[in-house]
């Protein structure tokens, strides 16, 4: 299974005038259930037409000088269903922003979306494990189940690897889907 974790442009108010929220990360996290490891992690850096700002920046780490060394979101696209098989993987992400924007910038580019259907919304599978009224984010996920934040968090590629350790959680205790 592919675990999926994104970032995208961002800015610390409205979105200004000519500018939208773009995937400039993909992090991605290969995951064997059956084995209950984490095999590799990825990252696909994504070059947007809008602009990195310093509040993305600060947040994400990412510089517009670094996405503009990325591929286009069309060649990320292809890049998941050919290296990473995410057209035939079941997948997973923390909430469902990842699969809308996915969706979202598909419906507006040339790109073809990449993934199957089968997407777990890990968050609020893990909310219903736990008994959870509201649903954490990640980091407080990570804390409430007692396992280390390894990494940057909202860098696309650590967040795609936490999630994966969530998504074994899960699993343990008998609650992942499928």
């Amino acid at each position: 299974m592919n675990v999926v974790d994104v970032e995208a442009t961002c800015w610390s108010g409205q979105v200004p005038p000519g500018q939208r929220n773009e995937i400039i990360e993909i992090g991605l996290c290969v995951l064997d259930l059956d084995a209950r490891e984490r095999l590799a992690k990825h990252r696909i850096l994504v070059r947007p037409r809008s602009r990195v700002s310093q509040f993305c920046t600060e947040l994400t780490g990412l510089t517009q000088e670094e996405v503009d060394t990325g591929v286009s979101f069309e060649e990320a696209c292809r890049i998941l269903a050919r290296e990473h098989r995410a057209d035939s993987r079941a997948w997973a992400s923390w909430g469902d922003y990842d699969r809308k924007q996915f969706e979202h910038q598909c419906r507006t580019s040339a790109a073809v979306y990449p993934f199957s259907s089968r997407h777990t919304n890990a968050k609020a599978v893990y909310a219903e494990s736990h008994g959870l009224k509201k649903r954490p984010g990640m980091a407080a996920a990570l804390k409430m189940s007692g396992l280390p934040l390894e990494g940057r968090h909202h860098s696309g590629a650590d967040d795609a690897w936490n999630i994966a350790a969530l998504v074994l959680e899960l699993d343990e205790r008998g609650d992942w889907p499928g």
